[in-house]
């Protein structure tokens, strides 16, 4: 199939493919007349390619699920170095959970004390007078 078939099936741009394409994460061969010719295969790589980046991976992090697909497994995440980026990514996110627990527990404390601050001693800025 040619790239604007290929792109249209996966809810891409041609762009985009060849975007993929010049970071090795896509090979075209190329058809007698010059254009680019894509397998069932490719379609299926794209669509691993979409699900990793929907769940945050970068480009460079679908690589090797890319390169276990195209080993010949049944899904990109069969091979040892697709698991590895899934307990790095694991990671991050747990650093990322842990700092928002954090700041969500510093919030707390602060919305606390400032609640109390108030009620002992109400600000006068934000309050109406009555006006004759």
């Amino acid at each position: 199939m040619r790239i604007g078939e290929l792109a249209a099936r996966v809810g891409t741009t041609t762009r985009a493919l060849r975007f993929y394409e010049t970071r090795g994460l896509l090979g075209a061969r190329r058809a007698a007349n010059g254009y680019r010719d894509y397998r069932e295969d490719d379609v299926r790589l794209l669509h691993e390619i979409a699900a990793l980046r929907e769940l945050g991976f970068s480009l460079d992090e679908t690589r090797p699920f890319v390169d276990c697909l195209r080993a010949g497994h049944a899904t990109g995440d069969r091979c040892a170095d697709s698991i590895a980026v899934y307990q790095r990514k694991l990671a991050e996110v747990d650093g990322c959970l842990q700092r928002l627990n954090e700041l969500r527990a510093t919030l707390e404390t602060k919305l606390a004390e400032a609640t109390q601050r108030r009620w002992a001693h109400p600000c006068m800025i934000n309050q109406t007078e009555d006006k004759p």
